[in-house]
């Protein structure tokens, strides 16, 4: 049975309708702003350990396992951390959103925030920013482990779903979010 569509406020469908025009320009307007000193973005990692790819496992089989079974996507919005090789995000709703960060030596971190796209400022400055660390488990499943593994990733970009997955695209049976044919 499939779920039903979320609605979005008319002040939502606003915001989703600019930041559609937006995020096409972000990149180059967030990279400037930064070496304008028109923002800030402090250097290292996140602080939100969640733990290690388990040995065994690679980075494209990681991806494929969160984008098909949670309906994670890429997140060319979020600031670049020191040795990241992958940053998705799986929407809660309008408002909220997991976000996941993967290392090159192997560590996974993540949160959970409020979207950019909803509340650009309170983003920015991590207001109501969570570990959440009993949801990321769950969708790491088998993929992370606790003890400290060093694995020497890079950057995989084969499986790249686009950023813009927005809640009120129609779900499908699993409750992830599928893009309607333009």
């Amino acid at each position: 049975m499939e779920k039903e569509k979320v609605k979005l406020t008319t002040i939502q469908k606003i915001k989703k309708t600019t930041w559609k025009h937006l995020y096409r320009y972000f990149p180059w307007v967030q990279k400037h702003f930064l070496k304008w000193h028109l923002v800030w973005h402090e250097k290292g990692r996140q602080p939100y350990h969640i733990g290690w790819l388990a040995p065994g496992r690679t980075l494209e089989e990681l991806e494929k396992h969160l984008h098909t079974e949670w309906g994670f996507g890429n997140h060319f919005v979020a600031w670049h951390d020191n040795g990241q090789v992958l940053s998705w995000r799986k929407l809660e709703d309008f408002d909220n959103q997991y976000h996941i960060r993967v290392f090159k030596d192997g560590e996974i971190r993540g949160h959970h925030e409020f979207t950019p796209e909803s509340k650009p400022f309170e983003h920015f400055v991590e207001i109501n920013e969570e570990q959440r660390m009993d949801e990321f488990r769950k969708f790491l499943g088998d993929y992370i482990v606790q003890k400290k593994y060093i694995s020497h990733l890079k950057m995989d970009r084969t499986i790249a779903p686009e950023s813009e997955i927005t809640v009120d695209d129609p779900l499908d049976k699993n409750g992830r979010h599928r893009k309607q044919k333009s």
